[in-house]
């Protein structure tokens, strides 16, 4: 459930008010007349369940409320009332499902601005895995994963190309591309510097590796595993599970192949460099297909519901 804070004008509010009062997911409807100063105007508070969300932040765009006044709307961890339970219950379709479509864009939005805490992390992560690559650690590897903040800036570069936001795609893009190329350049010089102190060797890299090896041979199950990443990805965000525990999952496609790619260049070992990029390449192209084939299945799975629970009773 969404508490939902807006800011009407006097001539829009008597409007809102009747959408919602006519809304079966609304509950808990508050109006508190010429209380707001900036901008002036009326009150409005309310709960709605996450499967009519969606539906009352268009109505309320779509007359102008944004415009001349203001939405904010706020998670509900705790709602002890018989009134919530009954709009759960005329709400169509699951909470768990449900899909608030300008809570994904806010949220995917502000993870990819290019920061220094993405940038250093990123390349904490590379780091980190670059030297699991030449222990042939798995233990290493996990712990870049973990660290990686890649997610981000994938699932907002998913929700932008569904929502046509070129602007979105283009930081989206650029903060991948210049934390990825950074991330694998500090890579290189750490794995020069660790080489000239005696405590890593061209030899581990070349030696072999049977625990890591498959960060730069891609085949058809690379492909696999970045489609289950991509829809997994999307599924913790939309769904609101734990994002971070699945970031981890989209890090065993990314970080790991590009902190090879870097380690592997450092050596001049050319081959095992440019299979990693293309492990690389095919894990990031099919992690942003599945999350947005399954953002598009979604839209189409409550575009539908939603017609189904409008058309009149028969019979």
């Amino acid at each position: 459930m969404l508490h939902l804070r807006v800011i009407a004008s006097p001539e829009q509010s008597a409007n809102v008010i009747d959408l919602l009062a006519a809304e079966p997911g609304v509950t808990h409807l508050v109006v508190l007349p010429g209380v707001a100063r900036q901008p002036p105007g009326d009150l409005i508070q309310f709960d709605v369940v996450r499967e009519s969300a969606d539906r009352v932040l268009q109505e309320l765009q779509r007359m102008g409320v944004d415009d001349t006044g203001g939405i904010a709307a706020d998670d509900v961890e705790l709602t002890v009332s018989a009134a919530a339970d009954r709009a759960a219950e005329r709400a169509p379709g699951s909470g768990a499902d449900a899909v608030v479509w300008d809570e994904i864009a806010a949220k995917t939005g502000e993870q990819t601005e290019l920061s220094g805490t993405y940038l250093v992390l990123i390349v904490v992560a590379t780091m980190i895995a670059g030297i699991g690559v030449l222990l042939d650690q798995p233990i290493l590897i996990v712990g870049a994963m973990v660290v990686g903040p890649e997610f981000g800036p994938l699932a907002a570069l998913c929700v932008a190309l569904l929502r046509r936001r070129l602007d979105v795609i283009g930081r989206s893009v650029l903060a991948l591309t210049v934390g990825f190329m950074a991330a694998m350049a500090v890579t290189v010089l750490s794995t020069w510097a660790l080489t000239a102190a005696g405590l890593v060797s061209r030899e581990m890299l070349l030696a072999e590796r049977p625990l890591t090896d498959f960060i730069w041979r891609p085949d058809a199950l690379s492909w696999v595993v970045g489609l289950l990443a991509g829809v997994a990805g999307m599924l913790s965000l939309t769904s609101k599970k734990s994002g971070s525990l699945v970031g981890v999952l989209i890090s065993v496609t990314t970080v790991p192949a590009a902190a090879n790619v870097a380690v592997a260049a450092a050596y001049g070992v050319w081959d095992e460099a440019g299979g990693s990029a293309l492990q690389l390449l095919i894990n990031l192209c099919a992690i942003v297909l599945a999350g947005l084939l399954t953002l598009v299945v979604q839209q189409v799975w409550w575009w539908g519901l939603a017609r189904r629970s409008r058309r009149p009773a028969t019979g």
